[in-house]
């Protein structure tokens, strides 16, 4: 099967009605319709998923769809049981404390999955700063952090490290990965105090401040049953079988090969959390919708679907591409942003066994000069916009449930231009990237970063002197 370039435009025109629909005065109201959304997915997919069908097979088109099943699945898994687990209380919103939430969830991410921490943090975070005017940041951080960049250290942290152990490389092997965790989500986590500092101190209102001084309540947990669901999910992640697509697609599938065991496991413990756990927990305390999880599942029913043949096209200009450390953190991260990263992944990963090795130790038959990078690439990168990650849309949809008016597609992306990248770029010039003019480059980057934190840090603590205390 031989694809050209314009067999990438129904992605493309998904990605441009995801981004443009919701902008335009004409369609916006229309938009937040789910009907709308599916009728755009199903428009754009099923005549791509027919041609691909006829074109490549229908093993193709399976692939996709048994992916699309596996990948949704885990999120709803994790999203129903993370809320049925509320973490009571009202705790001052300071700066300090908002930063101390971001980092426990940079943490928990790695053990529990993005989806699950993400989606655990996020209602106490914007329960503890609903008395303040300025909570955009914070969601966007949320993102970053606990929906993305924390899920770096095992394969149950994020999808595409989980397909990586999937394929042979060792559960402990990303623990290898802790210098740029730890590097990415500290320059992270003090970009966001500096921020939420000068917000808190210079452009919150007094009265939202003294607000949120009186309204305060110990921390407590409600719906612990929850993480005995949450060890199921793991557990059947890291040991139950799926569809064994090798085998249906070569003809020697048996009755066993054709069942989602770990699917069914996940949804089993969902449906135990729905059940067991009390409505006053879910739907009075997490105020708990299927807004988030169905928004998540109709826009990626179009994007598995028209990303069938992006894929494909992929792989066939790979040889083409130059690439090496860096291009390979590059079009793994590019494309992670604007395509599942777990997809990437795997393509990028099958692509690094194929080409000429650069010599050094290899993990599940792929040089681990170019497995760091690609790993790296497909979950730091997945912050960058909306649609990179699946926990991405579900905080949006949550935060907007809230009141928060988060920024459109367009505008998210601008925001991580200016937050995220350029820590991400000085990760890469020190741990990818080789050579002294690089690290240089790099060590004067983290050095204009911390520095602006730093001015932005010392001019709030000037304000405060003068503010409510906090």
């Amino acid at each position: 099967m031989h694809l050209q370039w314009w067999s990438v435009l129904p992605f493309a025109a998904m990605l441009t009605c995801i981004a443009v629909l919701p902008l335009l005065p004409a369609t916006a109201h229309r938009w937040e319709r789910r009907s709308t959304q599916l009728g755009v997915a199903l428009a754009l997919g099923l005549p791509v998923a027919a041609w691909m069908w006829v074109a490549g097979g229908w093993q193709v088109v399976l692939a996709s769809v048994v992916e699309y099943g596996q990948f949704i699945t885990l999120l709803l898994a994790l999203f129903v049981v993370s809320g049925g687990i509320f973490l009571k209380g009202d705790i001052q919103a300071t700066p300090r404390n908002n930063t101390v939430f971001l980092a426990v969830g940079g943490l928990v991410a790695s053990f529990v999955g993005t989806t699950g921490a993400a989606m655990l943090l996020i209602r106490p975070l914007l329960a503890t700063n609903r008395e303040r005017r300025y909570r955009v940041h914070t969601v966007l951080y949320t993102i970053f952090i606990v929906a993305n960049c924390g899920g770096l250290l095992t394969p149950l942290g994020d999808p595409p490290l989980f397909l990586g152990f999937l394929r042979g490389v060792p559960f402990t092997w990303t623990l290898s990965l802790l210098p740029q965790w730890l590097f990415v989500n500290c320059l992270l986590l003090l970009g966001y105090y500096a921020l939420d500092s000068s917000y808190y101190y210079s452009r919150e209102p007094v009265a939202a401040v003294e607000a949120d001084d009186t309204q305060i309540e110990p921390l407590g947990l409600r719906g612990a049953l929850n993480f005995a669901f949450f060890a199921v999910i793991i557990a059947a992640v890291a040991l139950a079988p799926s569809v064994d697509l090798h085998a249906i697609e070569s003809g020697h599938a048996t009755a066993g090969d054709w069942l989602p065991l770990r699917e069914l496991i996940m949804l089993a413990a969902a449906a135990g959390s729905y059940l067991l756990t009390d409505r006053g927990v879910r739907f009075g305390d997490n105020q708990f919708t299927w807004g988030p999880i169905a928004e998540v599942a109709t826009l990626f029913i179009g994007i598995f679907l028209t990303m069938i043949p992006a894929l494909h096209y992929l792989d066939e200009v790979a040889g083409s591409l130059p690439l090496n450390r860096i291009t390979f953190f590059v079009l793994t991260g590019g494309l992670s942003s604007v395509l599942d990263n777990a997809p990437t992944y795997a393509t990028f990963f099958e692509m690094a066994g194929q080409v000429p090795h650069p010599g050094g130790a290899t993990v599940a038959g792929v040089p681990e000069a170019y497995l760091v990078p690609i790993s790296l690439g497909a979950v730091l990168c997945g912050a960058i916009t909306y649609i990179g990650n699946g926990p991405n849309l579900m905080v949006k949809a949550v935060a907007e449930a809230d009141g928060v008016q988060m920024p459109s597609f367009g505008f998210y992306v601008l925001r991580a231009l200016q937050h995220l990248v350029p820590v991400i770029t000085a990760m890469v010039l020190l741990f990818i990237a080789q050579g002294a003019v690089w690290t240089a480059l790099g060590a004067v980057l983290v050095l204009i970063l911390v520095g602006r934190d730093a001015r932005l840090i010392a001019r709030s603590r000037r304000l405060g002197l003068a503010a409510p205390k906090a």
